[in-house]
Protein backbone atom coordinates (compact mmCIF):
# COMPACT_ATOMS: atom_id res chain seq x y z
CA UNK A 1 0.00 0.00 0.00
CA UNK A 2 1.40 3.39 -0.99
CA UNK A 3 1.39 6.56 1.01
CA UNK A 4 -0.09 9.65 -0.62
CA UNK A 5 1.02 13.23 -0.17
CA UNK A 6 0.34 16.61 -1.74
CA UNK A 7 3.03 18.28 -3.83
CA UNK A 8 2.37 21.67 -5.40
CA UNK A 9 -1.37 21.16 -4.95
CA UNK A 10 -1.38 17.74 -6.64
CA UNK A 11 -2.14 14.49 -4.83
CA UNK A 12 0.81 12.16 -5.44
CA UNK A 13 0.94 8.45 -4.63
CA UNK A 14 4.25 7.42 -3.18
CA UNK A 15 5.91 4.21 -4.22
CA UNK A 16 4.10 0.95 -3.42
CA UNK A 17 6.50 -1.83 -2.52
CA UNK A 18 6.17 -4.63 -5.07
CA UNK A 19 5.97 -8.37 -4.48
CA UNK A 20 9.31 -8.64 -6.35
CA UNK A 21 11.01 -6.30 -3.86
CA UNK A 22 9.48 -8.14 -0.90
CA UNK A 23 10.77 -11.48 -2.24
CA UNK A 24 14.21 -10.01 -2.81
CA UNK A 25 14.25 -8.55 0.71
CA UNK A 26 13.46 -11.97 2.18
CA UNK A 27 16.19 -13.53 0.03
CA UNK A 28 18.77 -11.07 1.41
CA UNK A 29 17.56 -11.17 5.04
CA UNK A 30 16.20 -7.64 5.28
CA UNK A 31 12.81 -5.99 5.66
CA UNK A 32 11.52 -3.08 3.59
CA UNK A 33 9.06 -0.32 4.40
CA UNK A 34 7.90 2.76 2.49
CA UNK A 35 10.61 5.37 2.99
CA UNK A 36 10.21 8.26 5.37
CA UNK A 37 13.05 10.02 3.56
CA UNK A 38 11.82 12.64 1.09
CA UNK A 39 12.43 11.50 -2.47
CA UNK A 40 13.19 7.84 -1.66
CA UNK A 41 11.07 4.74 -2.34
CA UNK A 42 12.00 2.31 0.41
CA UNK A 43 13.81 2.09 3.72
CA UNK A 44 15.79 -1.10 4.28
CA UNK A 45 16.05 -2.65 7.76
CA UNK A 46 18.28 -5.36 9.15
CA UNK A 47 16.54 -6.31 12.37
CA UNK A 48 15.37 -3.03 13.90
CA UNK A 49 18.22 -0.99 12.41
CA UNK A 50 17.67 1.04 9.25
CA UNK A 51 20.61 0.37 6.95
CA UNK A 52 19.61 2.31 3.82
CA UNK A 53 17.02 4.40 2.01
CA UNK A 54 17.00 3.51 -1.66
CA UNK A 55 15.29 4.21 -4.95
CA UNK A 56 14.58 7.71 -6.13
CA UNK A 57 10.91 8.61 -6.45
CA UNK A 58 10.29 9.64 -10.02
CA UNK A 59 12.46 6.91 -11.54
CA UNK A 60 11.16 3.49 -12.48
CA UNK A 61 12.67 0.18 -11.39
CA UNK A 62 12.61 -3.36 -12.77
CA UNK A 63 9.18 -4.48 -11.48
CA UNK A 64 7.63 -1.15 -12.46
CA UNK A 65 9.01 -1.43 -15.99
CA UNK A 66 7.65 -4.99 -16.26
CA UNK A 67 4.20 -3.77 -15.26
CA UNK A 68 4.22 -0.69 -17.51
CA UNK A 69 6.13 -1.84 -20.61
CA UNK A 70 6.65 -5.60 -20.43
CA UNK A 71 9.50 -7.95 -19.55
CA UNK A 72 11.58 -7.45 -22.70
CA UNK A 73 11.72 -3.68 -22.18
CA UNK A 74 12.33 -4.14 -18.42
CA UNK A 75 15.22 -6.51 -19.10
CA UNK A 76 16.89 -3.90 -21.31
CA UNK A 77 16.39 -1.17 -18.70
CA UNK A 78 17.84 -3.53 -16.07
CA UNK A 79 20.91 -4.18 -18.25
CA UNK A 80 21.44 -0.45 -18.72
CA UNK A 81 20.94 0.26 -14.99
CA UNK A 82 23.50 -2.36 -14.01
CA UNK A 83 25.98 -1.02 -16.56
CA UNK A 84 25.46 2.58 -15.44
CA UNK A 85 25.76 1.74 -11.72
CA UNK A 86 28.64 -0.75 -11.81
CA UNK A 87 30.73 1.19 -9.27
CA UNK A 88 28.06 1.84 -6.66
CA UNK A 89 26.19 -1.47 -6.72
CA UNK A 90 28.97 -3.96 -6.03
CA UNK A 91 29.91 -3.25 -2.38
CA UNK A 92 27.66 -5.38 -0.17
CA UNK A 93 25.56 -3.47 2.36
CA UNK A 94 25.75 -0.07 0.67
CA UNK A 95 22.65 1.80 -0.52
CA UNK A 96 23.68 1.12 -4.12
CA UNK A 97 23.95 -2.59 -3.41
CA UNK A 98 20.51 -2.69 -1.78
CA UNK A 99 18.99 -0.70 -4.66
CA UNK A 100 20.48 -3.18 -7.14
CA UNK A 101 19.36 -6.27 -5.25
CA UNK A 102 15.90 -5.07 -4.15
CA UNK A 103 14.74 -2.91 -7.06
CA UNK A 104 16.62 -4.37 -10.04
Amino acid sequence: MGISFIKKGILVMAYSITAYTKRQATKYGVKVKPSKVKGKKIDVFKGDKKVASVGAIGYNDYPTYIKKKGKKYADERRRLYKKRHTKDRTKRGTPGWYADKLLW
